[in-house]
């Protein structure tokens, strides 16, 4: 069974793309590659893909602008494959839009299960309505979240965080599932990651930070998205 999604790879190793290559034609999925960020712009444009797989040391173009210039129009995943593994770099290319980041070399079947993950949650917030919580209202599918009609500036991993825990509205998430889904698993215990970005998730949207009622705590074991009606 075909899995029906197109993944642009822009790379300018040829040994790398050809490994993508066959890694993901024998999963089944359709793929287009360019060597340079100007082609891999313009084959993006021309014919937007269900994914992007781009890296951050292409030869004509810094990747962290690149992403910077897909995250103005292109809507769909777009995954940073890169040998650049300083934490500065992770974080800047999140924060610019990158759904997820792995560091080469890296294992195939990790890099399929991220690309699973990315598509799957596109296709949910494609199909899920404007979410209301009493004075918040969340569109998944347009990625804004307002608050008391005013539009909140998240972060991507802000957005990224905000969106596991609406999918997942009154269950318990524990440290780990949260850091796995939201940073992947070489993170699972990176546990200051996950209180840093809880704490600016409740002071952009709690009514009052230090008293929360949507990011509720559960002691030891994780925390709960309450909706308030």
């Amino acid at each position: 069974m075909s899995n029906r999604a197109e993944i642009l790879i822009i790379d300018d190793e040829v040994q790398m793309r050809k490994l993508l290559e066959i890694t993901l034609q024998s999963n089944d999925y359709t793929v287009r590659q360019a060597a340079t960020a100007n082609e891999g712009i313009i084959m993006a444009a021309n014919h937007p893909p269900d994914m992007i797989i781009l890296d951050l040391g292409l030869p004509d173009e810094d990747g962290h602008s690149v992403l910077q210039k897909l995250r103005e129009w292109y809507t769909n995943p777009v995954i940073i494959l890169s040998v650049q593994s300083n934490e500065e770099d992770i974080i800047r290319a999140l924060d610019t839009g990158a759904n997820d980041y792995l560091t080469k070399p890296f294992r195939t079947g990790e890099l399929l299960a991220r690309i699973r993950s990315a598509l799957r949650d596109a296709l949910t917030e494609e199909n899920n309505p404007v979410l209301v919580y009493n004075d918040l209202q969340i569109d998944l599918s347009a990625r804004t979240i307002k608050k008391n009609n005013e539009l909140i500036k998240l972060t991507a991993t802000e957005y990224t965080l905000l969106a596991t825990f609406v999918k997942n509205e009154g269950k318990v998430l524990t440290h780990q599932y949260l850091l796995r889904e939201v940073w992947g698993p070489g993170y699972i215990n990176q546990s200051q990651y996950l209180r840093v970005f809880i704490a600016q998730l409740r002071k952009k949207i709690e009514n009052d930070p230090n008293r929360p009622e949507y990011f509720v705590t559960e002691s030891g074991v994780g925390y709960r998205f309450v909706a308030r009606e």
